[in-house]
């Protein structure tokens, strides 16, 4: 293993190494937080790709092959489906918006501040998606280094939290580039075709395994449905994917960039599927379908090419935890204590550049270090994470999405949506168990038509604000954030 180790170890100082590079380049809260704006399209589309493809992408895409065959491919598809989305439909409007986080351009739609409920709802949403990338580092660092969960867990989260702290998001971008060329060549290149010769080749795998294991739609009509609604809704919301179509250079490098890492993201759910279908092959009698990985990884990997691949699920299970982390840092300090200090806007347009990225490095510390203590007492990760994305599409979706497509939405109609989406959906949780179906189904459609009930009760946005979101839309208009608020009315949702 001491081969393995080496690989491991070069690659850990090489984040930190990129984290202290990063440093150096974020010297406002533009570069700090958003890279400058300045992606272009290749770095752009693989830190895009890094993201989105974390520890459950990975681990878990490959424990889904195992359990129900290429049909496992479905729900890293559906992030796929999401992204690509998101990237021809929406990504052009968002990167030209110029602002930080997602209540940000609630504001601007309504014509008031998107308040202290929508950033507390996508600030929890960010905690458990770093909390459960977190804890993914058990299972990683367990195979390597036969340590225990909370030892794992405070290695792997220190080294994020420390990169993510010195350089932002310059420093996440830097890393997620390496991660992602790590996870292309571990993933695809290396472990991909070596498990499919392992396990004797499709002809093999074929007589081995049930035909339903070669069903696309073995996995349940229901259960892709769900995750439709869960991931590729969750992926036209979420903090953290907004935050990185903030660093596009432009427009069309948003939408572009992002279509080639939604592809990448189809990819790379076929390859997770196939590779556990090939582990069920091979080990058919494991405890757990999550342990498919680790132990095709273990077992059946020449040195050296083992520690590659177990580096490549390490850098998943690190892109997506710093992203969530930055997103939870920036949520968490622009949406919700710049306003419960009675800042102006959500970033403060009185404070200097350098006391905006100390501000915002604060918080990425103090979110961290909130992460790894959550991480280590946490057990169900599936239920954290289930919350999560049930609050975050039950509760904002229909707002975002309604504030981008109808004009007749109004601040009632959006803030009355976030209330009674996530209450029903927290309500629908208790009743029916965290894991069920009911709870976003139900929850989606309340907020939905109480949306557009209250907007058509209330009186329409105001013309000005209308216009000076169009300009905004267009690209012109008012000045980026940060050197002006993103809207100084003090209601709305």
């Amino acid at each position: 293993m001491a081969v393995d180790y080496a690989v491991i170890v070069v690659y850990l100082a090489g984040m930190l190494a990129m984290g202290w590079w990063g440093m150096r380049r974020a010297k406002s809260k533009s570069e700090f937080l958003v890279a400058g704006r300045r992606l272009g399209p290749a770095m752009y589309s693989g830190t895009m790709a890094a993201i989105v493809l974390g520890g459950a992408s990975t681990i878990g895409g490959v424990g889904l092959g195992y359990q129900y065959g290429l049909s496992g491919a479905w729900m890293v598809f559906t992030i796929g489906l999401g992204l690509l989305a998101l990237s021809v439909f929406f990504s052009a409007r968002i990167a030209r918006l110029k602002v930080y986080t997602v209540s940000e351009m609630l504001d601007l739609r309504y014509g008031g501040r998107a308040g202290i409920i929508s950033g507390v709802v996508m600030w929890a949403y960010t905690l458990m998606l770093a909390v459960t990338s977190t804890i993914a580092y058990a299972t990683i660092f367990d195979v390597l280094f036969d340590v225990n969960r909370t030892v794992a867990i405070v290695l792997g989260g220190t080294i994020v939290v420390a990169y993510s702290t010195l350089g932002g998001m310059w420093s996440i971008t830097l890393t997620d580039m390496v991660q992602f060329v790590v996870k292309t060549i571990g993933l695809l290149l290396l472990l991909l075709p070596i498990a499919v010769v392992k396990a004797g080749g499709f002809s093999e795998m074929k007589a081995q395994l049930p035909t339903e294991y070669f069903d696309p739609l073995g996995i349940g009509g229901e259960t892709i449905f769900t995750y439709v609604l869960i991931y590729t809704f969750g992926m036209l919301i979420g903090q953290d994917i907004w935050q990185r179509v903030f660093t596009a250079r432009s427009d069309t490098t948003a939408r572009w960039g992002g279509t080639v890492a939604g592809t990448y993201c189809l990819v790379y759910a076929i390859a997770g599927a196939v590779i556990g279908t090939a582990a069920k092959v091979m080990y058919p009698d494991l405890a757990s379908a999550d342990s498919a990985f680790a132990t095709i990884v273990k077992d059946e990997l020449p040195v050296g090419v083992r520690g590659l691949v177990l580096a490549a699920a390490l850098a998943a299970v690190m892109s997506t935890s710093s992203g969530a982390l930055i997103a939870c840092a920036t949520v968490a300090n622009n949406d919700i204590w710049s306003r419960l200090r009675g800042v102006v806007g959500a970033g403060g347009a009185g404070d200097e550049p350098h006391d905006e990225v100390k501000g915002n490095r604060a918080f990425i510390l103090i979110m961290g270090i909130a992460v790894i203590l959550i991480a280590i007492a946490l057990n169900d990760v599936v239920e954290a994470l289930t919350v999560a994305y049930n609050l975050l599409v039950g509760g904002l979706l229909v707002p975002i999405i309604g504030g981008l497509l109808w004009r007749r939405g109004t601040a009632a109609g959006a803030l009355s949506a976030v209330c009674v989406g996530g209450v029903a959906v927290v309500g629908l949780m208790w009743h029916y168990g965290i894991l069920a179906n009911q709870p976003i189904y139900y929850g989606l459609l309340a907020s939905l038509a109480v949306y557009v009930v209250v907007s058509l009760a209330t009186p329409p946005t105001d013309a000005d604000v209308l216009a000076a979101w169009r300009e905004r839309l267009a690209g012109r208009g008012e000045p980026a954030p940060e050197e002006a608020p993103a809207h100084p009315s003090p209601s709305g949702v």
